[in-house]
């Protein structure tokens, strides 16, 4: 039986009685007149289909680059962290490192190489790839430089600066494991040397073990073939490591004995230590999270509730908690963990906060499923010294002042 209220009954009465007096269209033409303006263009009509679809003219949301290279052919440009929603990067946002500039590579004539300490050296063509079982994965790609400028002094205004070389995306490729099972490992290979088809040569070493593990030779990202400055036709994934190592427009897999000690794993990314030594093939990338919102450049303009959010993400595994401060560390709560939370992956995380209109310092710490928890930046300072600038995964301080302007802060 269906039930009424007294407000419905009087409701229809109204109408009722409109409909016979005429009253119900002078409500009809008020409503009309209060409609928002908006609402004239459903009486337009609207653009012709495209080829490609482009984002609205109204969204300004775009990478910036960094100002630390003299060139921008050697350099880096940042993913929008603040703006962006969700765990995954569109493809045109993904942030980019590049050597050498963005080679122009025809997929018709590309080859991998695979050769060494194997049964048989082979040279693969895109459609020979093409043609073994893919596998997809959502995964993290991390520059082992990410935040490095706030090792010493914080001179970032926004998290996308900050911490903007991280994104996320869907990859898809053919496993390594497979490949190399396909054609034949000697016992003795201990190493694979991965080689870039880059003006500069790009390569580096990568443990046997992490590339018969999870490593993927990664041919579309977002369910579209990769972007020239994201590797087309061909890059190496190698989830959770840091991002030099997933070499782009990979031309060649060299199995061997030993690493190969090259100009990029000796002279860079390597952290030297106060004793003089330095840490190299340190490869996982760290616990880090970070508050995208509010954060660096905002302006919370009005007391009251807002949500905070932010991303964490491990290259050991999945995010198993995230906690939030407002007051500087004093106190820390536990924040929600968004679905889906997946390992080597993206998460997010929100907590809600009531602002009352004074200063506050916001800030995250994670710790993974292996038990490891975000450090501040003076405990990563007490291990590595102040000349380390690789790997730095301390936690992040946005500053709130009084009349709601946020700016960047040591932890």
């Amino acid at each position: 039986m269906s039930s009424f209220s007294l407000g419905t009954l009087a409701r229809r009465q109204f109408l009722r009685i409109a409909a016979a007096t005429g009253t119900a269209t002078i409500v009809a033409r008020s409503a009309q007149a209060a409609m928002p303006a908006t609402v004239e263009q459903g009486r337009k009509v609207g653009a012709p289909l495209r080829p490609y679809g482009q984002p609205s003219p109204y969204e300004k949301v775009v990478r910036v680059s960094t100002t630390s290279t003299p060139t921008q052919i050697s350099s880096w440009d940042f993913t929008p962290l603040q703006h962006l929603h969700g765990i995954v990067t569109p493809n045109g946002l993904f942030y980019e490192r590049n050597h050498a500039g963005i080679p122009n590579i025809d997929p018709r004539t590309h080859r991998l190489l695979v050769y060494g300490l194997v049964d048989g050296a082979r040279a693969f063509t895109i459609d020979d790839l093409l043609r073994y079982p893919a596998v997809s994965v959502i995964r993290f790609l991390e520059c082992s430089g990410n935040t490095l400028t706030e090792w010493k002094k914080p001179t970032a205004k926004t998290v996308q600066v900050s911490h903007g070389l991280v994104s996320c995306c869907e990859w898809t490729g053919v496993s390594v494991k497979t490949l190399l099972q396909d054609i034949g490992v000697d016992s003795k290979a201990r190493w694979v040397v991965a080689e870039g088809a880059d003006a500069g040569l790009m390569d580096r070493s990568i443990p046997l073990e992490k590339m018969m593990d999870d490593a993927i030779l990664a041919y579309a990202q977002n369910g579209e073939r990769l972007r020239p400055e994201q590797g087309y036709p061909l890059r190496l994934l190698l989830p959770g490591f840091e991002g030099n190592m997933s070499i782009k427009w990979l031309r060649g897999l060299k199995l061997t004995t030993e690493p190969t000690y090259s100009r990029e794993e000796t002279s860079k990314y390597t952290d030297l230590l106060a004793n003089g030594k330095a840490r190299a093939f340190t490869f996982v990338m760290d616990p880090k999270s970070v508050i995208t919102s509010p954060s660096g450049g905002m302006v919370v303009e009005n007391k009251g509730f807002y949500e905070i959010r932010g991303l964490a993400w491990s290259g050991r595994g999945k995010i198993r908690r995230v906690d939030v401060s407002t007051d500087g560390g004093a106190k820390w709560n536990e924040a929600a963990l968004q679905e889906p939370v997946l390992e080597k992956c993206l998460t997010r995380f929100r907590f809600p906060w009531t602002w009352a209109g004074g200063s506050a310092v916001l800030q995250s710490r994670c710790v993974d499923e292996t038990g490891y928890v975000q450090p501040t930046l003076q405990e990563l300072v007490r291990v590595r010294g102040t000349d380390s600038v690789y790997h730095n995964n301390g936690i992040q301080s946005w500053a709130v002042a009084s009349d709601g302007a946020i700016t960047n802060v040591h932890a």
